[in-house]
Order: structure tokens, then C-alpha cells, then sequence
């Protein structure tokens, strides 16, 4: 008997033993091909040497100072790096120790910064239903995924939230992208106005949407309607890249494409890689200011913030991923699968959709392509997709409750951005044999 507390106490896990590339492998020899990078997050791979050499050359000087006591070489060269690569106007960062702690930071600096300005009574945070903001208690309340939220709902904050930004579910047949922007802006306003427009602190949301919706982009102006509005009533624009950025869909910041900045924004997973835990929050100037020009101290912090060898192993990921030229790759090598994505599935009787960015992308799973009615949650769908995939070899990204928090199933995928096109090749294959496999006789 383990005497872990898995995830899952009713399950057996295979122990990973190694890394190779692309691939884990466990103690029994079987290799499996990572395309969801574990949750979005082993971007350069399991065995990237350049990032282990890293590792070892800090550890070897200095392996964590306390930073209410010092700054380190490596928390400052990592801030410039993000600072300099970052969307305009985000000239400081935060750094955590994930994507969890990541969003509890900005909601936290947000409300300072309302305090610190004069403005006490601004609380309310609007968020996207179908979204996903992270574990704690206070990312947990952002977040719109139902079946996350359920059991620890009496712990959570009041928050709001309004419709996603799901085109291929919600908008209607007749309706123009730039209807549907505006439906959905308008619905919005709606809820500011019902909250006091000067109630309202920050709006929460993924530019491409992860784990809850499984890869869903939202169409094109949406954001820079977003930002309109949220300008418009003094509301800071908090964006969630902790899965989708750090070059997940082909820019660094998944916020480029939409072609706005923010006021926060959150990364993690593909920050270092897995090769450390690390997580970072982008602050706006004008926070940065309005804090260092008040109280001068933000009232938050974690043990391990700043911590010398996460950041230098996310120094060198970001290093690595520039001076290999892997967003150019992530682009070229997500034009690629999507194009075997569809070729494999495009006319599958059971996947309804096929959508993503760069090397972020989803299927979602029906019983029916013309109604687009889900299967029944009952079947587990998405955990049957999982298991035989492990047993194809593949590791990928099932989950449950699209619709509703309950109903629906999709798969995500986010493989490691070294792949070459035959690794293409071999997912596409493993998993449609999986899918087949696990779909009800």
C-alpha cells in the first residue's frame, strides 16, 4: 500500500522512472508519448539538458533566500526577460509557485490597488462560466467549473459570472461573429450595471480557454471588446494564461493575438517547464505605482516566492525556447496537427469540434454531430479516453462537463514544443485508436 494520497485513491499508477524527449517512461520499460505535456507544462520535454545544467549550477551557489530578506540574480534576469517580452504597459512581476497561486496574487493585488487608490468599495469580480482559474479557495470562485466548485461552495467568495466566449455551442446560426461579440458584450454590461459599475474590481478570463472547455479561442474582437468596456468603467482586465501562455498557442503571451494587453496576467506551466515549480504575476505600471506610491507593501506572500532555482530554471526555458526559435516552431507544428486532426476526425460520427491555437488543441466528443448532444456523463467518457490511451501509449488530456459542469466530454491536447513530424504522426494515431477504443459498443 502507497502511503501517498494520490489524486485518486481507487487507482494504480504506473511510476515514472525517466525522460526521454517527448516521452516518459516507466518501471516496466513502457515509454508513453506526452501530448498534453502533462497539463500543459513540459514544453521543452523530460530530458532538456541545457535547463538540468541550469538547475544543477544554481543549487551549487545558491538554491533559495528568503525574499523579505534578498532579492537573487536570477528572480531579477527572469523579471527583465518577462518584462521585455511582455504585452505593453506589464513592467513588473510576482513571482509563486503555480497557476493557483498565480490568480489568488492578482485578485489580492487588485483589490490593494482599489484600496490604495481611494476606491474601498470596489469587490466584485466578474468571471466566464466554463472557466477554470485554479484549486485555492479564491481562484476556485473565479472559476466557472461547476463540478470543481460544488463540493466547496459554501467556502467560496460571491463572485459573478457571465457566458463564455464558446462559438461553436453559443452562437447562433444566423448570427455574425461581431452579433455574437456584442450579444455577449451586452450581457456583460448588463451584469456591471446590476453589480454598480463602481462596485466592480477586475474580469477574469482565459484568451484560450483549458482544462474546462478544452482549447476554445474566443472569436475574433472579443477581447478588444472586453478591454473596451472594462476601460470604460475603471475595471481591471485580469487574463489567465497559466495554461495558454508562455508560447502554449504561438506567441509567448496568448494575449498578443488578440492584440491587448492587460492590467494582471498570470502565467505558469510552460513559465519553467515542470523542470520547477514557478509561477508569476504580470502587474501594470500603474498598479506597480499606485502601491509603491501608497502603502508601499503589498499585504500577500508565500514562502517560496522568488525561489533562486525555479527562477533560474525558468530563465533558462525562456532562453531556450527564444534561441531555438520554438514559437515559429509551436505555429508550424500546430498547422500540423491540426491539419492530421482533421483528416483523422474531421468526419468522425462522435467528434463535433476541432479547434485550437498552435500546439493547443481540443476535441470535443458527441453522441450525435447533428444535434451535438453529448454522451451520457454516466459512461465516463473521458476517463475511458484516458485509460486506453496510457494503454496506446499516449498520454492526453480527457475531461468531462463541457456543457455544464456535467454534461459533455472533451480532449485537450499540448504536446512538448520539440516534437518532430513524425511524433505528429504517432498521436494522431494512438489516439484515434484510443477514442475508438473507448466509445460505447
Amino acid at each position: 500500500m502507497s502511503h501517498v494520497f494520490h489524486r485518486h485513491l481507487k487507482q494504480q499508477y504506473p511510476t515514472a522512472v525517466a525522460g526521454d524527449g517527448p516521452w516518459l517512461i516507466d518501471s516496466q520499460g513502457r515509454r508513453y508519448l506526452d501530448a498534453c505535456g502533462g497539463a500543459a507544462v513540459s514544453c521543452l520535454g523530460h530530458s532538456d539538458s541545457e535547463v538540468q545544467e541550469a538547475i544543477s549550477e544554481q543549487v551549487q551557489r545558491l538554491a533559495y533566500a528568503h525574499s523579505s530578506f534578498f532579492t537573487t540574480e536570477p528572480m531579477e534576469e527572469l523579471a527583465d526577460f518577462l518584462v521585455a517580452h511582455a504585452p505593453e504597459g506589464l513592467e513588473s512581476v510576482y513571482f509563486v509557485s503555480g497557476g493557483s497561486e498565480a490568480v489568488e496574487a492578482a485578485l489580492k493585488m487588485a483589490r490593494q490597488y482599489f484600496l490604495e487608490i481611494g476606491q474601498p468599495q470596489r469587490r466584485h469580480v466578474v468571471a466566464r462560466r466554463q472557466s477554470y482559474h485554479g484549486n485555492t479557495l479564491g481562484a476556485l470562485a473565479a472559476g466557472g467549473n461547476a463540478w470543481r466548485r460544488k463540493p466547496f461552495e459554501p467556502l467560496l467568495l460571491e463572485m459573478s459570472h457571465v457566458s463564455p466566449c464558446y462559438a461553436w455551442r453559443h452562437q447562433w446560426a444566423d448570427e455574425s461573429e461581431a452579433d455574437y461579440v456584442e450579444r455577449l458584450a451586452a450581457e456583460l454590461e448588463e451584469r456591471i450595471e446590476q453589480l454598480g459599475p463602481e462596485n466592480v474590481m477586475a474580469f477574469v478570463a482565459e484568451p484560450v480557454v483549458g482544462a474546462t472547455l478544452g482549447a476554445v479561442p474566443a472569436v475574433n474582437g472579443y477581447f478588444r471588446r472586453i478591454r473596451e468596456i472594462c476601460d470604460r468603467h475603471g475595471i481591471l482586465l485580469i487574463l489567465d494564461e497559466v495554461m495558454c501562455g508562455m508560447g502554449r498557442t504561438g506567441s509567448l503571451f496568448a494575449a498578443e493575438q488578440e492584440g491587448i494587453s492587460a492590467d494582471l496576467i498570470t502565467i505558469a506551466k510552460g513559465l519553467g517547464a515542470g523542470y520547477q515549480p514557478i509561477g508569476a504575476t504580470l502587474v501594470s505600471a500603474r498598479i506597480r505605482d499606485a502601491i509603491a506610491n501608497g502603502s508601499g507593501f503589498f499585504q500577500h506572500g508565500h514562502t517560496y516566492i522568488g525561489h533562486a532555482t525555479a527562477c533560474a530554471a525558468a530563465l533558462a526555458v525562456q532562453q531556450a525556447v527564444q534561441s531555438r526559435g520554438l514559437l515559429a516552431r509551436v505555429r508550424t507544428l500546430g498547422e500540423g496537427l491540426n491539419q492530421r486532426l482533421q483528416q483523422r476526425f474531421a468526419e468522425h460520427p462522435h467528434v463535433g469540434d476541432i479547434r485550437g491555437r498552435g500546439l493547443f488543441r481540443g476535441l470535443e466528443l458527441v453522441a450525435d454531430r447533428d444535434s451535438k448532444a453529448p454522451f451520457d456523463a454516466s459512461l465516463n467518457l473521458n476517463g475511458r479516453v484516458k485509460m486506453a490511451a496510457m494503454e496506446q501509449g499516449l498520454m492526453c488530456y480527457p475531461a468531462g462537463g463541457t456543457l455544464d459542469g456535467r454534461q459533455g466530454d472533451h480532449i485537450l491536447l499540448a504536446p512538448p514544443f520539440i516534437l518532430d513530424e513524425s511524433h505528429l504522426d504517432e498521436i494522431v494515431d494512438r489516439l484515434g485508436r484510443a477514442i475508438d477504443q473507448a466509445l460505447p459498443a
